[in-house]
């Protein structure tokens, strides 16, 4: 039995640190938590409220056999090394972990590494701390808040709106911040101008007729002034009044944080922020990046030192450049390292192409960021108009043309980071001419232009904005993102344009010519747009609870757990001052469902027809509650919303073809409908599913007895062991027995599973799912 137990959290850590640590060593991981806050799924909030908000804390039922490993071990170890990482979840699970194995303080210690190197895991190993209490309660503080909104604030929601919606103290913030951005590019207005684009020709420095393409400081408003200034072109004379050149330098960017890696490699590499942890938490674990949860743009000595040594020799002293960053971004909270590679003469690592792909990504920054400055030479050639009627003005307005030349590439030899919002540009070098050199107008173009309405959010992007206004923090952007994608109140969509027609006016050979052309504008491809639920959800939150939804308000929280973590404010405080402000909120809300949006009268039945809210989502409805008849629903079609459909199309919803019949089949009617899910087959009490790849509008009887009998195929188990069945799932074979389902482990062939393999899977607490629940009547 080994001397020393080692906790970690992900047991792709526990060979490698074993490994590095020796035969005294015995590494174990605790996946994750291994317990929360109970009342998940019980009429109870799980927090004492007459007790200083107490949380009570339940063992993760999955974890049970973990946890009995776990103390057993720690029972035969001299010393216990709490290891979990070193943000504040971290630090939350090592306390736990104590509290649960029930470990002594004189034989327990807590060790972080920022990353998985030898030299990284011995330093931890010879300098030990206590469990830092100031970050675990600032963890607590925040989920103990998160639970109290979540369960006061979501039941609210079931009865306004409909069963089953959540809310949260950040994941609402971060639909609004969608939901504005949406409403200001539908409520935004273009203006037209016109933007002039000339082309001069004349004798160059060299002596040859020289080309030279510029643009117009000024544009014009309307399309008379444009004509106007055209007509002094025709007749007038072009010079050179002035020529400038300068040197201009370019820094590099700092080295990755959690949020800028998450922008970039969106940009550059079209990462979902999901994919991007997901890469970085298997490079940190198999020891080629530093932490990947930080707000650091800091770099150790030692890595400086490395990283001047490979520049060195990779390009030479020149290029190389020793800069120390400092963190910025607001509310900024783990003090560790930057997001770097560990070993940075190591150009490759990875086991597949996308994680190359981001460790490429990682090197370059971090490479870059200790680099010389690009230097450039800057060029502006600004060219004058001179009217032949000497009565006329001189205009003040000037063609230029700028251009620039890298003199010394410096770190843009490594890398050149991008932004949302970045445009076409090339870098040239302008042809040479002298000052007061005449020109000729070889042809002026004014073309009418749009100003753009706001950008949609990218993942990056919203990352970007949500670190701005201080919300969230590294370790939980990720799940931002992702919990509101899952609750359907925001989705990645596209969006196609629209066609408008604009002007341009060219003067070429002294004759003006006017010709109409077309462009589409307002596509979007992508991009995070809001749902009709994440519309009406948001709405009524801010109507009724605008503290919760203030985006300083939630910054300010963020705030107030830094200084938790920093032992400045007392936890049960500020959980308080918060629940005492907040729950009034929720007592003063009026009862009653919202009401929808109106959209006319029915010509057929004379009801009125809204589009809401319903039980299962956005919908149409014909007449009311109070009506004597019932009223008649109609799901909305793929890309309708609530806020902009027509009566007329509404109306339409309800002229479709289902139900329809198609035929007896084993002595039983076969109907075709449609519903919440889409289209199916009704026999007698089962459902079935119609595929998305046939149109379920004109299905004879042959092509539905095909779906019955595709379906049954696949609802036959793989094996039967008396009791025991091996059937195939949504998600892949599992196993079913005394009415549970439990997990097949990853690498396990569900066609070679044996009974006595089945029955030891059942055993293992761990892999039971949950408990069957399907009926004979229940949608297939």
């Amino acid at each position: 039995m080994s001397k020393n137990l080692v906790i970690v959290e992900s047991p792709g850590k526990v060979k490698t640190i074993e490994k590095t640590l020796g035969k005294d060593f015995h590494v174990l991981a605790s996946q994750g938590h291994v317990r929360d806050i109970e009342g998940v799924g019980k009429n109870s909030i799980g927090v004492d409220f007459e007790h200083d908000y107490a949380p009570n804390y339940a063992i993760d039922p999955k974890k049970k056999h973990l946890i009995e490993e776990l103390k057993k071990e720690s029972k035969a170890a001299e010393m216990v090394w709490l290891a979990s990482d070193e943000d504040r979840e971290g630090e939350a699970i090592a306390w736990h972990l104590k509290e649960v194995l029930g470990l002594k303080s004189e034989t327990t210690r807590r060790i972080v590494f920022h990353e998985i190197t030898p030299a990284a895991i011995q330093n931890a190993i010879q300098t030990p701390r206590d469990i830092d209490y100031n970050l675990v309660n600032a963890q607590q503080a925040r989920r103990v808040l998160d639970r109290i909104v979540g369960f006061e604030l979501s039941p609210v929601l079931w009865k306004k709106l409909m069963p089953g919606l959540s809310a949260g103290r950040v994941q609402s913030v971060a639909v609004r911040l969608i939901v504005d951005r949406e409403r200001e590019i539908n409520s935004f207005q273009p203006t037209a101008s016109y933007r002039l684009t000339a082309v001069f020709e004349g004798i160059a420095a060299d002596g040859e007729r020289t080309q030279l393409k510029t643009e117009l400081n000024h544009h014009f408003q309307t399309k008379e002034e444009a004509l106007e200034f055209l007509s002094l072109c025709k007749n007038g004379t072009f010079i050179i009044s002035s020529i400038q050149m300068k040197p201009a330098l370019r820094t590099p960017a700092p080295p990755f944080t959690t949020s800028s890696l998450q922008q970039e490699a969106a940009r550059k590499l079209h990462f979902p922020v999901a994919k991007t942890m997901r890469l970085a938490q298997s490079l940190y674990e198999a020891g080629r990046i530093t932490y990947m949860r930080t707000d650091s743009v800091n770099l150790s000595s030692l890595a400086l030192g490395t990283t001047k040594k490979t520049i060195i020799e990779q390009w030479g002293e020149r290029y190389h450049k020793t800069r120390q960053y400092h963190t910025s971004s607001k509310g900024a909270q783990e003090a560790h390292e930057a997001i770097r590679p560990t070993y940075i003469d190591q150009i490759s690592a990875g086991t597949n192409d996308d994680e190359k792909k981001l460790y490429e990504l990682i090197w370059k920054r971090t490479a870059a960021s200790q680099m010389a400055d690009a230097e450039l030479e800057q060029t502006r050639i600004e060219i004058s108009l001179i009217p032949n009627d000497t009565q006329l003005q001189k205009p003040t307005f000037l063609f230029v043309a700028s251009g620039e030349v890298v003199t010394f590439d410096g770190f843009m030899k490594v890398y050149a980071p991008s932004t949302d919002e970045e445009k076409e540009t090339t870098t040239a070098l302008l042809p040479q001419f002298k000052e007061h050199t005449l020109l000729t107008g070889v042809e002026i173009t004014a073309q009418q232009t749009f100003t753009k309405a706001p950008y949609r959010y990218t993942e990056g992007s919203f990352v970007k904005k949500m670190e701005e206004l201080g919300i969230g923090r590294p370790s939980t952007y990720q799940t931002i993102v992702e919990t509101i994608k899952q609750r359907k109140y925001v989705v990645i969509g596209s969006k196609t344009g629209q066609k408008r027609d604009f002007t341009t006016i060219t003067l070429k050979n002294g004759k003006l010519t006017e010709k109409t052309k077309s462009e589409t504008y307002g596509a979007d491809s992508q991009k995070l747009m809001p749902t009709d639920l994440g519309f009406i959800t948001n709405d009524f939150l801010v109507e009724q609870f605008p503290d919760i939804l203030n985006y300083d308000f939630t910054a300010e929280e963020e705030k107030n757990f830094d200084e938790i973590a920093e032992g400045k404010q007392n936890w049960v405080k500020v959980v308080d001052n918060f629940y005492k402000n907040f729950h009034p909120s929720i007592t003063a809300v009026e009862k009653g469902r919202l009401e929808g949006r109106e959209l006319g009268i029915d010509p057929k039945s004379g009801r009125v027809v809204t589009a809401k809210i319903g039980r299962r989502g956005p919908c149409i409805q014909i007449g009311t509650a109070q009506d004597e008849d019932k009223p008649l629903f109609a799901s909305l079609a793929k890309g309708q919303s609530i806020y902009n459909i027509t009566l007329d199309e509404a109306l339409a919803l309800f002229d479709s073809p289902f139900p329809y019949t198609v035929g007896e089949y084993e002595g039983k009617t076969l109907v075709v409908n449609t519903g919440i899910y889409g289209p199916y087959v009704k026999q007698d009490d089962t459902y079935y599913s119609v595929p998305k790849d046939i149109d379920a509008t004109h299905l004879s009887l042959e092509d539905a007895i095909q779906i019955i009998e595709a379906k049954r195929q696949k609802q036959l188990p793989i094996h039967v062991f008396g009791d025991i069945q091996i059937l195939n799932g949504r998600f892949g074979p599992y196993i079913k027995y005394n009415n549970a389902n439990y997990k097949i482990p990853r690498g396990v062939k569900a066609e070679e599973l044996t009974e006595e393999k089945c029955r030891e899977i059942i055993e293992t607490p761990a892999s039971v799912t949950k408990k069957s629940t399907r009926t004979s009547g229940k949608r297939k």
